[in-house]
Formats: structure tokens, sequence, C-alpha cells
């Protein structure tokens, strides 16, 4: 019995160890930010943030979330975000994203925006506190990514998006326009370990071009349709950077934005 008891308490101190070296990891990171630095992300989310409140206050239905791309940015940028605030974050590489979601804080809510494979769902699904997967384009990786969520035992659904080609390019990802429907049934019917939470659209260059943007208009239109037909009530996950007040005018409920809050992206994962 003794011996049990010094196990439990050792295997405690090791867990408050563990905790606190985070703790510390963490404040490290953010110390080694420069005054500077952490000014101009705590000004670009407040110049960011406050479109989206003015959108929010306009909403009658959902209000919209500022999705903050991270990608190829460092912990210290990151966590710069979160001390004001934010605690959304969209990440575009699955192993990127899991070695960040292993040393930030835990209440971050992880958005998963790259292409999906379905050799990465259940990695993906290792992820405790994954919050969306935004880029469904199949029923057979819905159903991929809904049997590892439940093989990881999390007690909570997964939120998700089907990512929509709204411009017919053969390079875009994305279910076709008119495979929506069935991509979106079998996960309302098949998948009871996902929660459809919306549709997505990267949307093309040209599209980015116009106002109003079609790809936007286009994306609406599938969601009034689906809503009708299956009496839900989706988001819109659509507008980034250069185009995010836009896609909010068009009732946009969701924004993905990177360079506006952290500026421009390193050119490839090692940097």
């Amino acid at each position: 019995m003794f011996a049990n008891l010094l196990a439990s308490r050792a295997t405690r101190a090791a867990h408050h160890f563990t905790k606190n070296l985070r703790s510390l990891s963490n404040m490290s990171a953010v110390q080694l930010l420069s005054t500077e630095r952490r000014k101009e992300i705590e000004a670009n989310l407040a110049d960011i943030g406050g479109a989206v409140q003015r959108s929010a206050r306009a909403s009658s239905t959902h209000p919209p979330r500022l999705v903050a791309v991270s990608k190829y940015k460092p912990a210290s940028d990151i966590l710069a975000a979160y001390s004001c605030g934010q605690r959304h974050f969209g990440e575009n590489y699955v192993q990127e994203l899991c070695e960040k979601a292993a040393g930030l804080p835990s209440d971050i809510s992880w958005h998963f925006i790259g292409r999906l494979q379905s050799n990465k769902c259940k990695a993906l699904a290792a992820i405790p506190n994954l919050w969306a997967v935004e880029t469904i384009d199949s029923e057979a990786k819905a159903r991929r990514l809904n049997d590892a969520w439940e093989g990881a035992g999390h007690s909570r659904g997964l939120n998700v998006f089907i990512q929509v080609n709204t411009s017919d390019e053969e390079s875009k990802g994305g279910v076709e326009q008119h495979d929506v429907d069935a991509v979106a049934r079998a996960i309302v019917e098949e998948c009871k370990g996902l929660r459809l939470l919306g549709l997505m659209t990267i949307g093309s260059i040209e599209g980015s071009q116009q106002r109003p943007n079609p790809d936007f208009l286009r994306l609406r239109q599938l969601r009034d349709d689906l809503n009708a037909k299956l009496g839900l009530r989706l988001e819109l996950s659509m507008g980034m950077s250069d185009d995010f007040e836009h896609a909010l005018e068009l009732g946009a409920t969701n924004v993905r934005v990177g360079s506006r809050i952290f500026g421009s992206r390193a050119t490839n994962a090692t940097q």
C-alpha cells in the first residue's frame, strides 16, 4: 500500500512538473519576442478584431469567428496573439499542427485548414483540442475522419466544414457543387462523431477581385439550399486577409486571416 502511495505521489509530481515546465517554456517564448513584434501583433489583432466585432453587432444569426492562420509562425507569435485573447488558430499541415498543439496552451481551439489526406486522419484525431476540420472534400474522407475521431474516444463531436470548389478550378480542392448535398447527408446521417458546422471555400483569384465575389455568393446559395433541405443552420467559412471584410458583408461567420495579423509567411515549414 505504501509503495502504491509513493507511486501515486510520484505520478502527480511528474504531472505538475511537466505542466510547470510547459508554462515556463511558454513564458520564455513570449519574453523572447521583441516588444516591437508583440505590439505589431497586438495592433493587427485589434484592427482585424474590430472589423469582426462590427460585423457581429450587425449579425442576427451566427456571430463571426476570427481564425488566426499561424502556418509557419513560431510559438512566440501564437502566444503573443493568445495573450491578446485570441483562441482560434488555423494550421495547414498536420505535423506542424500536432507539434504546436502539444506545446501550446490546451484551451486553444485548433482548426485544420489544409488539404485533408485520409492517412492523416488518425493523427488529427489524436489532438485533444482540435476544434474543427474545415476541408472535408468527400464522403470517404468524412467517414475516415469520423472513424478516427470516435476511435480516439472523444466525448464531443468534431466540428467540420465541407470545402466546396465554387470556382470549378481543376487545381482547387473541394467538393464539386453538385456533390455537396450527398456529402452533407453522409456526414449528418452516418458520421455520428462529426458535427457539420458549415461550408467553406477558398475561391478564385479572379473572383476575389470582383464585388460582389461570385464564389462567396455561390457558397451562400449552397448553404441556404442545404439549410432548407436538411433543416440546419450552417455557417460560412470564407474570406482571408485580402477579402475578409467583404466576406463578412456577404454573411461569413468564420474568416481565416494570417498575413494581416502575423505578416508575410516563410516559404517553407522549416523556416
